[in-house]
């Protein structure tokens, strides 16, 4: 059974819906979201009675607004507690100290913020809402001189987020304060099976035009990652599975891998993949529809999904608006330049920024020899694309 909900559902998912006749349930949004008329909808009253004759009921969510609705009908299974587990950081932090013993992190209230002692802590370290989404109030701090700038910034930025997103979305209340991770970050797609074992659907790398820089611009995915870190990370997901004691259960996870080798959970999102339906990357890549591996329990032939990959890049990049810029200040988007900056898009999707602030998300394919063009659209402030009135 699948809730959807805003802020997006792709024509890949509506389609997916049609074609396996999954079951959706039909809350009050619901006539919002421009399904298809033949969509198989569920009223709540079944939906919940179907929810609760199951230990563990196989749902899926493209949407963390519907964890909400989780909590208020399904609080007799074990999906909210498993939810919370996950969503809040500090709880998630404090589930996977037997394997990061030494891990630094600790919680403050968006209200002490501007008391923090920052000299006592090791720099550079992390700030984020405790229960967070897209990289909103998350900031890296080098120096203690930075602090009051940055408190400043989140609390501007949390102001936005309650007029974007319910609160189980985004608490602008509670944060975390945590050790800097150096290296590479990855984010996982993946499923725990009815025997509690992690299949994984999706491994993107999130790249940045430097070290400091903690924004969503861009994902990229290609044979070379999946070979060199499939087993490695689904090692890891077994360990985090046994501690959570988990079945039928999908998430997206993010993780940095040090240049020693370590691998280091960031964060964890329940119920979904890849928000915005960006896991949808998985199907073009790899022709996997992820909708359809969870709740048909499948699992991917790599070896066989890999084949003919070789020397490609695949890209998601998601244009946010620049923060200097509001939707009242845009004539128009120049469409055909931004897409004319890849040799090869797989699709592009144009989003309503006047409701929220990104405009469009682009999947491409890139040969290995042509990867500055990746490069380059990291280091743009996607201004070039953008039509002032």
């Amino acid at each position: 059974m699948l809730i959807l909900d805003k802020p997006y559902v792709s024509d890949f998912l509506k389609s997916t819906l049609i074609e396996n006749k999954f079951e959706v349930l039909k809350h009050k949004n619901y006539s919002t979201l421009n399904l298809p008329e033949n969509a198989n909808c569920i009223e709540e009253i079944d939906f919940i009675a179907k929810a609760k004759n199951s230990k563990n009921p196989k749902i899926y969510s493209n949407s963390e607004n519907a964890i909400n609705w989780i909590n208020n009908n399904l609080a007799e299974t074990t999906l909210p507690e498993k939810i919370n587990l996950f969503k809040d950081k500090i709880k998630f932090r404090d589930l996977i100290k037997p394997i990061f013993p030494d891990f630094f992190y600790q919680g403050v209230k968006i209200t002490d913020l501007k008391n923090v002692d920052t000299t006592k802590i090791a720099k550079p370290f992390i700030i984020k809402p405790a229960v967070g989404f897209f990289s909103m109030g998350v900031y890296k701090v080098k120096e203690d001189s930075e602090w009051n700038k940055i408190v400043k910034s989140i609390e501007e930025e949390m102001i936005l987020a309650k007029e974007l997103y319910p609160a189980e979305v985004i608490d602008s209340t509670n944060f975390i304060i945590e050790q800097n991770i150096p290296g590479k970050e990855f984010a996982i797609d993946v499923y725990f099976d009815e025997n509690k074992k992690p299949v994984i659907l999706n491994i993107l790398e999130h790249i940045f035009p430097n070290e400091d820089d903690l924004t969503d611009r861009a994902y990229i995915t290609s044979k070379e990652i999946v070979e060199h870190y499939h087993d490695v990370f689904e090692y890891l997901l077994v360990k985090i599975g046994a501690l959570a004691k988990i079945k039928n259960f999908p998430m997206h996870i993010e993780v940095k891998v040090t240049d020693q080798g370590e691998i280091i959970p960031i964060e964890i999102n329940p119920m979904r993949f890849t928000g915005w339906c960006l896991t949808d990357l998985a199907h073009f890549a790899y022709n996997i529809n992820i909708y359809d591996y969870f709740m048909n329990s499948k699992k991917p032939n790599w070896d066989e999904i890999l084949k003919g990959k070789d020397d490609k890049t695949y890209s998601m990049i998601i244009a946010s608006l620049p923060k200097d810029i509001n939707s009242s200040m845009i004539e128009s988007i120049n469409w055909d330049k931004f897409s004319s900056s890849f040799e090869n898009v797989l699709e592009l999707r144009k989003i309503d920024y006047t409701e929220y602030p990104v405009f469009g998300f682009l999947f491409t394919e890139t040969k290995n020899e042509n990867i500055e063009e990746i490069n380059k659209i990291l280091k743009s402030d996607l201004k070039e694309f953008i039509n002032l009135k």
